[in-house]
């Protein structure tokens, strides 16, 4: 039965939303495309290189940038936390905690900070080169197909706890009702957890994070890769493999999974839609990918982008910048570190 609602009350609530989304504006509105270019020009250039030197000499390299600014951006907003060292101070930083193991890439966010720092002192933040850094790798990764202009202007953070990260990063064992309260905390829909899911079409994960998948049923895992990620997992104490079983080693799936052998590709951590073929086939690696096929919009989502992977580059632009867009806490205080791995001030 429906209530009716007076006219005031519907005033009321649209004023409160108007100033909600005030405020959410005004949390990160100081962002803005080319916000070095009179104190920094070419700063966005200098990343670029790094970046691309990085992808040459391996392309994992680019996948971690690309796994780095969702690892930062979702725990305490864009601050370049989980850029920080422990300390006596602070034994148990971001980069310590257990959702966090595998986490690279911070060799090449120290060497675009050495160069910047060179180039204009104290100037640009270690976390916009987070941004820019994923931007580029993004793009490199994909041959350009995703691509966007990435607004800057934030602050480094000086708080960083492995506690917030085990609290706010999903965690591979998660069921899908877990995966969307988990983004819907931070703003993002069901349809903006499909598409940031599009990123495990490139990089690696260790077998601790997958372990539930050695033992899931057919119905959820094609036994013939299941086979070979115990093969694979069964040779180390935690190895890692392949997020993307198209990147797999041609020996291993020859041995274990032949009927796919036809399907690898010789690109490995090419960032496209094959994510979500992939979990339509049953063949991903973390039960929380798998999960995405539980839950009817989700389902509809990973058809979508299976079937049309030049809207997954559209939209899996969009959402890294809404992702570059989360804010720090309120009240915190930021600062430009002068190393990426310290607050300033440390001495080291």
């Amino acid at each position: 039965m429906k209530k009716k609602v007076s006219a005031a009350a519907v005033t009321v609530a649209a004023v409160a939303l108007v100033l909600v989304a005030s405020a959410a504006e005004a949390s990160h509105g100081h962002l803005k495309v080319g916000y070095y270019e009179k104190t920094c020009p070419g700063v966005e250039k200098v990343v670029k290189y790094h970046v691309a030197k990085a992808i040459e000499a391996s392309r994992g390299s680019g996948a971690a940038l690309v796994r780095l600014i969702f690892h930062d951006c979702f725990v305490r907003g864009c601050d370049a936390s989980v850029l920080l060292d422990p300390t006596p101070a602070n034994p148990a930083t971001e980069k310590t905690a257990p959702i966090n193991i595998g986490l690279a890439g911070f060799d090449v966010i120290d060497a675009i900070k050495a160069d910047l720092e060179s180039r204009c002192p104290g100037t640009v933040s270690c976390a916009d080169i987070v941004v820019y850094a994923a931007r580029d790798a993004s793009s490199l990764l994909s041959n350009g197909h995703v691509h966007f202009p990435a607004p800057a202007g934030r602050l480094d953070g000086a708080v960083s706890l492995a506690a917030d990260a085990q609290r706010d990063l999903p965690d591979s064992t998660f069921t899908v009702a877990e995966l969307i309260r988990n983004f819907r905390r931070k703003n993002f829909t069901v349809e903006e957890l499909v598409i940031l899911s599009g990123a495990h079409a490139v990089g690696v994960g260790h077998c601790s994070s997958l372990r539930a998948r050695l033992a899931a049923p057919p119905q959820q895992i094609v036994p013939a890769y299941r086979s070979l990620l115990a093969a694979k997992c069964g040779a180390g104490p935690d190895p890692v493999v392949p997020n993307n079983v198209r990147d797999e080693d041609p020996k291993a799936v020859a041995a274990a999974f032949p009927s796919f052998v036809k399907k690898l590709r010789k690109a490995k951590d090419f960032l496209d839609n094959s994510y979500y073929h992939n979990n339509l086939a049953r063949i991903v690696t973390f039960n929380s990918d798998w999960q995405l096929l539980t839950e009817k919009e989700a389902l509809g989502h990973v058809k979508e982008y299976a079937e049309n992977g030049t809207l997954w580059d559209e939209d899996f632009s969009d959402a890294l910048v809404k992702l570059s867009k989360l804010p720090m806490p309120p009240h915190s205080k930021g600062e430009i570190r002068k190393h990426c791995r310290f607050v300033n001030g440390h001495h080291y």
